[in-house]
């Protein structure tokens, strides 16, 4: 294996995949949320770059094929694992992610299987639309962690009476509860569309590839 520029941001983003939730760890929220959404973003403009770079340079090498989907993956997974967690196993999240993870374990599995044939499952334009599409939900949904943390912690000891009221206006909002009630609201409902959007297409893709590899899971006569 060389050390081109590519291969090394790919090794990156692998490795970024589980600091995202190291975050949480070593950090308390929201600036684990932070972090993570930044990490995740960083690591997710590479997964452009390197391929890009690599084509441009004619660098293209099989290591770089085999670990960047494998890199794109631990992303994902590890992402949501976490924003399924913070978000209290809601079921808006947890249906759209495990029609993921069931997807990505199918469509893993069914490459291993084909063997030398698992070449026609060649990556998609769709495929990589429901990559894009699941990183950017991923990006949204942690800022709305991070926005519901600032909410929690400013509101602590508050009734519900006066929280209203201040998000209503009738009391002067001192600590700038509204934007970020807001700011939680539009990236909840954004992020958690974006995250349906990229689950259907997953589910298409992972249907797609199936299909694909039918003829060469039927027994002969």
């Amino acid at each position: 294996m060389k050390w081109t520029l590519p291969n090394t941001l790919t090794v990156l983003r692998l490795m970024a995949a589980p600091g995202v939730a190291v975050m949480f760890l070593y950090f308390q929220r929201p600036w684990a949320d932070w972090f993570a959404l930044v990490l995740f973003v960083v690591a997710a403009v590479t997964d452009f770059f390197d391929g890009y770079l690599a084509r441009l340079w004619k660098q293209e090498s099989k290591f770089g094929a085999m670990l960047d989907p494998i890199a794109d993956k631990a992303m994902v997974i590890i992402a949501l694992l976490v924003i399924t967690g913070f978000s209290g196993m809601n079921p808006w999240i947890l249906l759209p992610t495990t029609l993921i993870l069931f997807r990505e374990v199918f469509v893993s599995g069914l490459r291993e299987f084909l063997g030398a044939t698992a070449g026609l499952l060649k990556v998609t334009r769709m495929a990589k639309w429901k990559t894009t599409a699941q990183m950017i939900a991923i990006a949204v949904l942690f800022s709305t962690g991070a926005f519901e943390t600032y909410i929690a912690i400013q509101t602590d000891g508050m009734n519900s009476g006066l929280v209203g009221d201040i998000l209503a206006g009738k009391v002067p909002d001192t600590q700038g509860l509204v934007w970020k009630y807001w700011g939680m609201m539009i990236s909840w409902y954004g992020g958690t569309g974006l995250l349906w959007f990229a689950a259907i297409l997953t589910v298409a893709t992972g249907w797609d590839y199936f299909q694909k590899a039918l003829p060469y899971l039927k027994d002969k006569p």
